[in-house]
């Protein structure tokens, strides 16, 4: 598929900051289900400073916008080639061993309510049990937006019943990692509607480690695995972790955020 993306976030401050430093991962992985044709980041008023491709293998970019400063603007814009590989994450290269992702961080520390859900799962082996666990997080957490909030963490989302696709990664992470299995959070774009609509904000979800397979994407927000409606931006322990756009501002002005993504399918 080849899938067009026009991503804008626009940060405002109520009192004009000093500066701003931000770290952004918002260029495709580089993997076998992807080819990026064209792809442009800009700031407004921005420096671009350093990048690196990190242990996890995701590109890290770099940027200071000096002040004073009350809007900024983050542009992303480009063309992408995707492909379904059933959710494997194939011809990925990076150096960070699995076993970093066992480590439960605060939005993932489980609960009772988390352990059962994650003991109620089974399967013959470690991707029957990963593609049953995903499937219990669906059924306990339906999707409804605007009921959580960026820092809800997996149990009071599963206590809850509802929430979004962060909570519904949280949730798949935070139980896998119960049954031994390193899992990680993933965020990135997800082309669902075909009129090519503007959506609140990037997709997320969460990746396991299978014996013998590697990382494997599972969406259960959607039921899914992760194929050509998808691309695959960055990863980390958790969303904070894994944000797209991390940074802090000079100043006392409170911040304001306004996303929209687009997402549309090229005639080929």
């Amino acid at each position: 598929m080849r899938l067009t993306v026009q991503h804008e976030s626009i940060y405002r401050y109520d009192k004009p900051v000093r500066g701003v430093v931000q770290s952004h991962r918002l260029t495709p992985a580089r993997f076998d289900g992807q080819q990026v044709e064209t792809w442009e980041v800009r700031v407004s008023g921005g420096q671009q400073g350093g990048e690196f491709r990190d242990g996890a293998g995701d590109w890290v970019q770099g940027w200071t916008i000096p002040g004073p400063i009350s809007k900024i603007t983050v542009t992303v814009s480009g063309t992408i080639q995707t492909s379904d590989l059933a959710g494997v994450l194939r011809g990925h290269r990076e150096l960070v061993a699995p076993a970093v992702y066992l480590r439960d961080t605060l939005p993932t520390v489980p609960d009772i309510a988390l352990s059962d859900l994650a003991a109620s799962a089974s399967g013959a082996d470690g991707l029957a049990l990963a593609h049953a666990l995903a499937a219990a997080v669906g059924e306990a957490i339906a999707y409804r937006p605007g009921v959580t909030h960026a820092h809800t963490t997996a149990a009071e989302a599963l206590a809850l019943g509802e929430g979004v696709c962060q909570d519904h990664a949280h949730a798949l992470i935070a139980c896998a990692r119960l049954r031994g299995m390193p899992a990680r959070y993933v965020s990135g774009y997800l082309h669902s509607d075909s009129d090519g609509q503007g959506h609140e904000a990037a997709h997320a979800w969460a990746e396991v480690h299978v014996e013998g397979l590697g990382w494997v994407g599972f969406d259960p927000a959607n039921r899914c695995c992760p194929d050509e409606r998808y691309i695959r931006l960055g990863s980390g322990l958790d969303a904070r972790d894994a944000a797209p756009i991390r940074g802090i501002a000079r100043g006392n002005g409170a911040e304001h955020l306004d996303v929209m993504v687009a997402v549309v399918a090229q005639q080929q």
